[in-house]
């Protein structure tokens, strides 16, 4: 018998297509009527037009949220959160978004709507990553969790295909990491095989159509799944590593976790055998490391982290603050193979 300890996560989530539409319904559930709305400075005109369904209720918008949330921006936001005299948060984009949001309900527990565009799956999540003079910290709060969540499978149907396949394979990392994570419990393990097997399906449907509203949806319904893995139990090698190098060298976040994945499951594959089948079965591969790299680059991203803007000396810091402050992984973290994982990664290659 395994023993485990399964905590759960209490969210609203709203699912289906047209959902956008409920948002004012979902501000008077909360009994909020100054709403500041959130975005990045690329979607500010499209989250704009969507923040009219909330009529009176909007407040403003702060479209200068910014990737790894970076806490200088939190601090500018705060500023108008005080002047509009908002009493919730829109959330309406990928997980930069969602991170501003997250950022500002830490610091004033405001409740959170979030309206993901992205398959990040962080939207279930009450942990942040927020990165202050080149480091990257994560904290877990419960005001951190978005009270709502509104999927809307519609306003995934134009998101590219580039941005669709390093999307869903970032949340296809929190369902791997599940299920081998030091608290994982038979329910999130049964989550995490359902969201990867789904990505498994949808990506390559969506690479073929991206305006296919079955894969759309079926995608959408994995990052959900996912997310819940990621906010249910710990992170661990992977997260660790893609937190420090994005802290350190603002690497793309999305594709800096598809071309880490592979290989930091390639490394904890010896210390979890059982993880590494359920991966592989979700996967229809049969190996967990290889089969997520081919998919990945089966499906055109690059998976070189040289591509990405990491210098060529980058390998020998990222592995000493890897190490520095490790989250718990089932493998023991060995300098040397941090180096040769993060060399493979630098380069591209199929991890061995």
């Amino acid at each position: 018998m395994q023993e485990f300890v399964y905590s759960s996560q209490p969210a609203r989530v709203v699912f289906g297509r047209g959902t956008i539409g409920t948002l004012a319904q979902e501000a008077a559930r909360l009994s909020v009527d100054r709403v500041l709305v959130l975005s990045t400075p690329e979607q500010a005109e499209h989250a704009e037009a969507m923040a009219a369904v909330l009529g009176p209720r909007f407040a403003g918008l702060y479209p200068k949220a910014q990737m790894h949330t970076p806490v200088e921006v939190t601090v500018d936001a705060l500023k108008m959160v005080e002047r509009v005299g908002a009493n919730a948060v829109l959330s309406i984009g990928g997980g930069s978004t969602t991170g501003l949001g997250k950022a500002i309900a830490f610091r004033t527990d405001l409740p959170q709507i979030v309206v993901p565009t992205t398959y990040a799956g962080s939207e279930a999540t009450p942990i942040l990553g927020e990165t202050e003079h080149g480091r990257k910290v994560t904290k877990t709060d419960p005001r951190i969790l978005p009270e709502v969540i509104v999927y809307d499978v519609d306003l995934t149907l134009t998101l590219p295909v580039a941005m669709s396949v390093t999307s869903g394979l970032n949340a296809v990392a929190h369902a791997v990491e599940a299920l081998y994570a030091r608290e994982r419990n038979p329910v999130i393990s049964l989550l995490a095989e359902q969201g990867i097997a789904a990505f498994a399906r949808a990506l390559p449907i969506i690479f073929r159509q991206p305006d296919d509203p079955h894969a759309r949806a079926e995608a959408l319904y994995g990052a959900w799944l996912c997310g819940l893995c990621l906010g249910s139990v710990g992170m661990a090698l992977h997260h660790k590593l893609c937190h420090t190098l994005g802290g350190m060298f603002n690497l793309p976040h999305a594709p800096m976790h598809t071309a880490i994945l592979p290989h930091a499951v390639a490394y904890n594959a010896p210390a979890a055998p059982e993880a590494m089948r359920c991966i592989a079965g979700a996967l229809g591969a049969q190996d967990a490391a290889g089969g997520l790299f081919d998919l990945a680059e089966g499906l055109g991203a690059s998976m070189a982290l040289k591509s990405m803007g990491m210098p060529a000396d980058g390998i020998e810091p990222a592995v000493e603050q890897a190490m520095a402050n490790a989250y718990w992984n089932p493998r023991e973290l060995e300098a040397d193979g941090l180096r040769h994982l993060l060399a493979n990664a630098y380069e591209g290659r199929r991890p061995e």
